[in-house]
């Protein structure tokens, strides 16, 4: 789907003041990375390395795996596509509501695709005859997160049935996550993982997978040589061994939990509740393209009309927090949005 996708701040000009739309780290400090790739000359004039392998080393050395277990990617995305035609023609679960990348790439390369609901997956009730599972952890665009020991469960029950688990807002969640010497244990399991939320990064388009070295072998036989940039990958290593001090994910957290708390207490809309900084929004009045068309020309607010989502409707918008300041105007402009339709 190339349009329909959150952040489409691109459409807005110069109107919009707070992106809610977007599901970034608002308060990323890119100003030494901006400085380091102003001298990164090299990485403008000359051919990348066409398969990323010093990326994928560094990356590697830092999780306790070997190179073998690890395909950089032009942000998970491209990771996703990979997949979806290393195993083409296969029959695939995507558990819904969830981003629309698995299904679409899945219809793309002539898989079956069958959607289900998280009370389907967690009721194991998924055909028997189903290939691979698609799932979202933490799921974009509701917050949820599964429970590690379920998904281990899960995976150890099926091992003829491959899980492809996007990780991509794992640095937003006090929850357990696989971390990457657990997925490279397991040979039915792939994850994947972006660089582009936290660091702020999403233009630069960086992301990984990350599993046992015979899966990677085949999702990195399905890649173009140069998919990642080598702006991108200069971008990579440098953020790769450093720890981003403005990276504070239990304030963040809380400042998540109060916009939920403060915008739920306002009638007429209901809070979905999330284990991340975004997090689903339901109306009882108007429609979720009338509030962001309305947020967006009046206070400059861009929220994600998340009716596209399969199993949701146009009541439903997705909002991922920002810094307090810009969430109180938020309050405050639904607010009004409230009265405005009433």
């Amino acid at each position: 789907m190339l349009h329909g996708h959150g952040d489409d701040i691109y459409r807005y000009g110069r109107k919009i003041e707070y992106n809610f739309s977007s599901n970034v780290y608002p308060a990323a400090d890119v100003s030494e990375l901006l400085r380091y790739l102003s001298e990164c000359r090299d990485a403008l004039v000359s051919y990348p390395d066409p398969a990323a392998e010093n990326l994928s080393e560094k990356i590697a050395g830092i999780n306790g795996i070997s190179s073998s277990s690890v395909c950089v990617t032009n942000g998970a995305t491209e990771a996703i596509y990979l997949i979806a035609s290393a195993w083409r023609g296969d029959r695939s679960a995507v558990i819904v509501p969830t981003f629309t990348e698995y299904a679409d790439s899945c219809r793309m390369h002539a898989h079956r695709v069958t959607e289900y609901s998280a009370e389907d997956f967690a009721e194991n009730r998924l055909a028997a005859d189903e290939d691979i599972v698609w799932l979202c952890n933490p799921n974009n665009p509701d917050g949820r997160v599964w429970e590690k020991e379920t998904l281990k469960s899960m995976i150890c029950e099926r091992p003829e049935r491959l899980f492809v688990i996007d990780q991509s807002y794992e640095d937003f969640t006090d929850r357990l996550l696989f971390n990457a010497e657990e997925t490279v244990s397991f040979p039915n399991l792939i994850t994947l993982h972006s660089m582009t939320k936290k660091y702020r990064i999403a233009g630069l388009r960086l992301g990984c997978a990350i599993a046992s070295p015979s899966l990677i072998d085949r999702i990195s036989s399905m890649r173009m040589p140069w998919s990642v940039n080598g702006m991108a990958i200069a971008a990579g290593e440098y953020l790769v061994n450093r720890a981003d001090k403005s990276f504070n994910i239990n304030a963040y957290l809380q400042d998540a939990e109060r916009l939920r708390r403060l915008l739920n207490e306002i009638e007429g809309i209901t809070v979905i509740p999330s284990h991340t900084h975004f997090f689903l929004v339901r109306l009882e009045r108007g429609t979720s393209s009338e509030m962001k068309t309305f947020l967006a020309e009046n206070f400059g607010l861009l929220i994600r009309d998340a009716s596209n989502f399969s199993g949701l409707d146009d009541r439903y918008v997705r909002i991922s927090a920002q810094q307090p300041a810009a969430n109180d105007l938020l309050v405050n402009s639904v607010r009004q949005w409230m009265e405005y339709i009433m």
